[in-house]
């Protein structure tokens, strides 16, 4: 078994590797033809005297092809800012659109191949690592001296992963035209699900976002394979990965219907009530309607009801795909979560200060298109709340920061201290929730388990060896504590409201306490 997981690493090392070279393996050069056909006519007659010194030049990377191409198109709107040209001033973003079409070489010719010795044999590798484990380790979690791992403690290899991680949602989010060859070799797949779509970034990242939630949801499920709620609830994001998420927004591009995500809402979407989003719905026909309405009604009827009968795990541990990737690809550093009373305080300030964020941010969008304004006292809502809360919260928080440091600061990071849809699930399950997680203190010995693993950061011993039940607005529901839990002192419940706050028993003593 240990050799066939040597050779699993060795496969997946090896794809990872060819992955990271792919930014060697092309060549590209601009010429007249794809100047004159992804340029708009109104703006060729200003860019081609500037790029004309970029036709028929080969550039070995794409970094210094969309360098040369954004300099130009800089050049350019320098000099009409110079001469107070205002709308003359080019706002089109040229610079990807002209690195694809201007790719040649090895990747574009065998995007195929390569897909599949990049991600086939990954896939492969991946299980031939993962699956013998089932077969030489007891299910569960045991108190193994995890924070003793370099991969799971901060070491060496979590800092190199996390550094990666950071690097690629940086790429990813501003400079998609310096990882082409990446967005070409997902072509093959989105040609097979939308003929006449082409790969974006955004296409890459679904992608690469989903595989990484399969793969990794199959260790989860082999790791808590004793755990019948553990399987079940990572099958669960699973599917919702795959389907809503990923295969069914693009059908319905392919079908001619708007890009949805039916399990996703706001104030997580932000961009829900953007005039442009509300336009497209709302001209879409019936089903668009459908859209913005079930989109409306999710967040507005769906949340209360659910998390009323359910806590906020309906959501956050079983359908969203931030939990999802968190919970499958983020496990390894579950353990990492900061568990101090400072830590608490500042995710509660600031979770609820992003959420205040959003719904300002949202008032003043839709004021704007109801009014058909752009301003509320004399601000420009689109550069002063707008934006600013699509770059800082959209893409630092939520994908640079949320996702970047797992290895650091857990898998968690975002929905503790950034989600603005987690702080409004938890505050409906503080204060009108039949969930809870019951505690028998009598039978706690005080382990730690449950707030090691914990990835909100609760301490969970503190309520198990009082007996106290667990209801905190930031728990998520997902039962780790109880099933790393050896005695059975932790239960995930849902009873009548009364008693929800408990009589908890003092470890040791029959005295009952009023908490």
């Amino acid at each position: 078994m240990k050799v066939l997981r040597s050779i699993g690493l060795v496969l997946f090392l090896f794809s990872f590797g060819l992955f990271l070279s792919l930014f060697f393996m092309s060549e590209y050069k601009l010429t007249k033809e794809i100047f004159v056909e992804k340029i708009k006519k109104q703006h060729q007659e200003s860019l081609e005297p500037t790029m004309q010194e970029l036709f028929d030049k080969p550039y070995s990377t794409s970094y210094s092809f969309a360098q040369a191409v954004s300099n130009s198109i800089s050049r350019v709107n320098e000099q009409f800012r110079n001469a107070q040209q205002w709308d003359s001033v080019i706002y089109d973003d040229y610079t990807s659109s002209l690195t694809k079409a201007s790719t040649s070489g090895w990747v574009v010719d065998n995007t195929g191949l390569l897909f599949f010795l990049v991600f086939g044999v990954g896939l492969i590798g991946a299980m031939l690592f993962i699956l013998p484990k089932a077969s030489l380790e007891t299910a569960g979690i045991k108190n193994d001296g995890i924070f003793h791992n370099v991969l799971n403690n901060r070491g060496w290899i979590g800092i190199l992963i996390g550094t990666l991680l950071i690097g690629f949602y940086v790429l990813i989010y501003f400079y998609d035209a310096y990882i082409m060859n990446w967005i070409i070799l997902v072509e093959p797949l989105k040609k097979w699900i939308y003929p006449q779509g082409e790969s974006s970034q955004w296409f890459l990242y679904g992608f690469l976002y989903t595989f990484a939630v399969l793969v990794m949801g199959v260790r989860m499920i082999l790791k808590y394979r004793h755990s019948k709620y553990q399987i079940i609830r990572t099958l669960s994001v699973m599917f919702f990965q795959l389907a809503f998420a990923f295969l069914i927004p693009e059908i319905l591009v392919r079908l001619n219907q708007p890009y949805f995500d039916f399990k996703n809402m706001w104030p997580l979407d932000y961009d829900f009530f953007d005039a442009w989003h509300i336009n497209m719905l709302t001209s879409a026909g019936g089903l668009g309607i459908f859209m913005f309405v079930w989109g409306i009604t999710l967040f507005v009827v769906g949340v209360p009801v659910f998390v009323y009968f359910f806590g906020k795990r309906w959501y956050c541990s079983w359908v969203c795909g931030c939990g999802g990737l968190a919970e499958t690809a983020g496990d390894p550093f579950r353990h990492l979560s900061d568990k101090s009373l400072k830590a608490w305080k500042i995710e509660r300030w600031l979770v609820h200060a992003v959420l205040v964020f959003a719904v300002i941010m949202t008032g003043a969008v839709l004021y704007n298109f109801i009014s058909g304004t752009s301003s509320i006292f004399g601000f420009d809502t689109y550069t002063y709340l707008r934006k600013p809360y699509g770059f800082m919260i959209g893409s630092i928080f939520s994908g640079v920061v949320g996702t970047g440091f797992y290895p650091l600061m857990g898998n968690r990071v975002w929905c503790r201290f950034g989600c603005p849809l987690a702080a409004y699930l938890g505050f409906v399950q503080r204060f009108k929730s039949r969930f809870r997680i019951t505690t028998n203190g009598g039978q706690c010995i005080s382990c730690g388990n449950c707030s090691t693993y914990c990835e909100m950061g609760i301490d969970v011993r503190w309520y198990a060896q009082r007996g106290q039940n667990i209801i905190r607005s930031s728990c998520v529901g997902c039962g780790v504590c109880s099933s790393v839990c050896p005695r059975g002192v932790l239960n995930l419940e849902v009873k009548d409201e009364k008693g929800r706050f408990g009589q908890p028993v003092l470890a040791g003593n029959n005295h009952v306490q009023q908490g």
